[in-house]
Formats: C-alpha cells, sequence, structure tokens
C-alpha cells in the first residue's frame, strides 16, 4: 500500500496519476479541501481519498498501518504573514508528526519533498548543489525556514533508523489550479500581465519530479538529497515562453528593484478586497530580483537514464490544459 500526503497539490496530483499509470499498487491519499482537478474522475476512483491534515498524529498512524510506502507531498508554500503560522505548523509539526509515524508503522521507505528553498545560497555567482549550507543570512523568506526545519526532521527520522530520501524541487511549473502557487504565473500572462522583473530561478516540470520521487523509491538509495531542476531561466525568458503559449503578448517592461516595493504593495491592498492571497509579496519581490542557478547534475548521476523536460515543453502542455480546462 503507498500513502500520499498532499494528494491534491501540483507535486502530489502529478505523482498520483503517474502511480496510476505505472500500476504501483494501491494508494491512499490525504487532502485537505478539494480533490486535484489533473485526475479524472476514473483516476480519482481508483484511489483511496482520505479528507485530513498531517497534524492529526491519531489519523496518520490510523493510515500507516497497512502502508509500505510513503510520499511526503503535503505543505503550506505562501510569502504572506496572514499564513505564516499555518505554514509554521504543517510543514514543521506535521513533518516531524509523518516521520514518527513512519517509525512507529516500519515503513519501508518515506520519499518527502522538501524545496530548494531549504538549500543555501551562493554569493560568487556559482550554480547551488545539494551540498550549499543554508543559513539564516542568505535565506530570506519564511517558507524557506520551515523547509529547512522540516527537512531537519526528516534527517532526524534517518539517524533513527528511517530510510528516507529527499528531493529539493526548484520552481514547480505544471498543471493544477491557477488561482495558487506558481501556476499562478500562467494567469497573470494569460492577463498580460506587462512587468518581468531583472532575476533568474531554476524551473522543474511536476512531472520530472514525480518521476524522480518514484525511481527514488525503488532505488536502494537512502539518506541522500536531489535537486531537481530542468532549466535555469530568467523571468522574462520564462515569461516570454508562457506568453507564447497562450498567443498573448510577452511582458516588456522591466521592474526596477525600487518598483517591486510599489507593486507588491499594491498586490497585498488588491489582495484585501478578492480575498485572495498575493502572488508577488515583500519576499517574493526581492527573490524576483535576484540571480539563482542551480545544479541537478547529482539525480542524473545517480539514477541513470534519468532526464528532464525541456520548459518549452512543459510550458506548451500547462497552456494547452489551462486553455481547454478554463475554456479559455
Amino acid at each position: 500500500m503507498i500513502f500520499v500526503t498532499g494528494g491534491a497539490g501540483l507535486v502530489g496530483s502529478a505523482l498520483l496519476k503517474q502511480l496510476l499509470q505505472e500500476k504501483q499498487g494501491p494508494i491512499k491519499a490525504l487532502y485537505r479541501t478539494s480533490m486535484p482537478l489533473l485526475l479524472s474522475e476514473e483516476e480519482k476512483q481508483q484511489i483511496e481519498w482520505i479528507k485530513g491534515d498531517v497534524v492529526d498524529v491519531t489519523l496518520l498512524d490510523e493510515i500507516m498501518q497497512d502502508c509500505e510506502e510513503v510520499y511526503h507531498c503535503a505543505a503550506v508554500v505562501s510569502y504572506h504573514s496572514s499564513r505564516r503560522e499555518q505554514m509554521y505548523k504543517i510543514n514543521i509539526e506535521g513533518t516531524a508528526n509523518m516521520v514518527n509515524m513512519a517509525l512507529q508503522n516500519n515503513i519501508r521507505k518515506f520519499i518527502h519533498v522538501s524545496s530548494i528553498a531549504a538549500v543555501g545560497k551562493t554569493t560568487d555567482g556559482q550554480p547551488i548543489t545539494e551540498k550549499t549550507e543554508w543559513t539564516e543570512e542568505t535565506n530570506h523568506s519564511h517558507y524557506g525556514k520551515t523547509k529547512f526545519l522540516s527537512e531537519m526532521e526528516v534527517w532526524r527520522g534517518i539517524g533513527e533508523g528511517l530510510n528516507a530520501a529527499i528531493v529539493n524541487p526548484s520552481v514547480i511549473l505544471g498543471e493544477s489550479n491557477w488561482e495558487n502557487g506558481s501556476v499562478a504565473i500562467f494567469k497573470k500572462m494569460w492577463e498580460e500581465f506587462p512587468w518581468y522583473s531583472g532575476g533568474t530561478k531554476g524551473f522543474v516540470d511536476a512531472k520530472d519530479v514525480a518521476n524522480a520521487m518514484i525511481r527514488l523509491m525503488k532505488s536502494d538509495i537512502s539518506a541522500e538529497r536531489f535537486i531537481l531542476n530542468g532549466e535555469n531561466l530568467s523571468f522574462q525568458q520564462l515569461f516570454t515562453k508562457i506568453a507564447n503559449g497562450f498567443g498573448k503578448n510577452p511582458p516588456q517592461k522591466l521592474a526596477k528593484p525600487w518598483m517591486g516595493g510599489i507593486v507588491w504593495r499594491m498586490e497585498t491592498l488588491k489582495a484585501l478586497f478578492s480575498n485572495r492571497e498575493p502572488l508577488l509579496t515583500r519576499e517574493t519581490a526581492l527573490a524576483a530580483q535576484t540571480t539563482s542557478t542551480y545544479d541537478a547534475s547529482k539525480v542524473q548521476q545517480m539514477l541513470p537514464g534519468f532526464s528532464f523536460t525541456a520548459i518549452d515543453e512543459t510550458v506548451k502542455r500547462t497552456c494547452n490544459w489551462l486553455k481547454d480546462h478554463y475554456r479559455l
């Protein structure tokens, strides 16, 4: 039996779809509020869905009693102060609960979805690797801190005998609700948002994250972490690819660093009236102006034959899915 947390999220839904396609075995999936958009009704019916939360230790214990493999994808991804308390609780305490119950129930293997936000940053322009040390001084987001501390819970479990591996995806792209997370970038480009920032980041296909996790689960690899990054792109490059995928005008205006403060405050004000979390906050505005590149060669060396999808292909597929889903 396979147990997946965060089954309705971008990574969780891509993972569930691949597990079903590969007929990996019976699956239990934990979700908090809604079912994933990516799965068909027929696919959803093949999964045992459990509504709940990773802070519910009793529920986790009950679920894991007949499970052998656990994929922990559940997390709160937010850069807004309104969700900070929830993020610390779910990401850190929730992961500690998952690790404890996995140990208690003798889970065969545990795969944890961390983030590049839990990996350190370089100051000399060199690509970031799994060995780059995370520090408070180089990390400027509460989300990054929660993912670093949640990863520490997994390492603690490994020290106590848990057979586990960790993946650290860069910014994940793929089919999901475009009101939330990284997929909201696609909505902005559909609306012909005119601005782009000067930074560079790493991007990876949700399908590749799922594929790497499944391959790690089936391997003998343990006590290792892996950066998952398809390509390093400037925001202008990514935004232009997405706009072209929709047949829209790409952004033409470079947002200077001083303008970020104005824009994120405007976005926060708009969010108050729309009752939605703003895409741009003080933390994301800072990140959007920085240049970070990532080296994902380790996963390709340790998983022979594994390769990343070209971001052009990811963007094209995601744009087509969004156009169909939202009837654009």
